[in-house]
């Protein structure tokens, strides 16, 4: 049911993490360890900032991630200091190329991981949320990009974490009132190419995984002459569905109920919970 990463720090290539590492996110295409489905072949999407203050730049297409020549040859000629990478499991929306993740609008990328449970009962009323100004701006047809533009509505642009968990409480409170008892899973990751929102949070407290790394400079002394940690920085920071590698020490995973903000080289943690729209 999707992967995806999210990466900042010194400017790499992204084929560093997306096929270079042994977990790489092209072998979690084919051979999800800790996923809903072992295999994500509908689709993928990456996305890219030249300079924080840039539209970031984005290549999608509907082919499974492991079979795209192209991506290895973007991936290898791309390094960028913060990107986004998503391949997808289709759940109840067709695999074409609008569906593909990450979502853009004006310096904003959006992933996500999970489901809005019984979609297609509760579409309309999610969408008809939408500001006005933003719906035009819809392309495709999965909850995923609803949940961003829901997410855009409630002030994504200003407060992120209270504009996701506005979000979040607007779809449950939908979803109940169509009869669903369990509206939302999710894993998802917010990016204006300065900071980077990762939240893990599902209605029923079982979410989908989610970790990133400890502290680069804890990791350079761990692993001195790893190349990869030195290439990143000391700042770095990688959030992610699953881990690149099985290396002690590297890896946390991220609490249920979670949100994570990193931005500079900080990296701050918030108890997430749904609110009113308007709370």
């Amino acid at each position: 049911m999707c992967r995806w990463l999210a990466y900042s720090g010194n400017p790499i290539q992204l084929e560093t993490v997306m096929f270079n590492a042994k977990h790489s996110l092209i072998d979690q295409s084919l051979n999800s360890r800790l996923g809903h489905t072992t295999t994500n072949g509908d689709g993928f999407g990456i996305g890219w900032y030249g300079h924080p203050t840039d539209i970031p730049f984005r290549y999608r297409c509907i082919q499974p991630a492991w079979s795209d020549r192209n991506l290895r040859e973007a991936a290898r000629a791309v390094r960028a200091p913060l990107f986004v990478a998503h391949i997808r499991a289709a759940t109840d929306t067709p695999s074409q190329e609008t569906n593909c993740h990450p979502f853009r609008h004006g310096r904003w990328l959006f992933a996500h991981n999970g489901l809005v449970r019984n979609y297609p009962a509760v579409r309309r009323d999610l969408m008809i949320a939408i500001s006005p100004e933003l719906f035009p701006s819809i392309e495709g047809s999965t909850d995923s990009e609803v949940l961003f533009f829901l997410a855009l509505t409630f002030g994504l642009e200003l407060e992120p974490v209270t504009a996701l968990e506005r979000m979040v409480g607007f779809v449950e409170e939908t979803g109940r009132r169509h009869g669903v008892a369990e509206p939302l899973n999710m894993t998802v990751c917010a990016t204006d190419g300065e900071q980077i929102v990762a939240v893990r949070y599902s209605s029923e407290r079982q979410s989908r995984s989610l970790f990133h790394n400890t502290s680069f400079r804890h990791l350079h002394q761990l692993y001195p002459d790893d190349t990869r940690i030195a290439m990143a920085g000391q700042d770095a920071f990688l959030v992610l569905s699953e881990p690149l590698a099985d290396l002690p020490g590297w890896w946390q995973e991220i609490p249920e109920s979670t949100a994570v903000v990193a931005r500079g080289g900080e990296i701050e943690r918030f108890a997430f919970e749904p609110r009113g729209a308007a709370g």
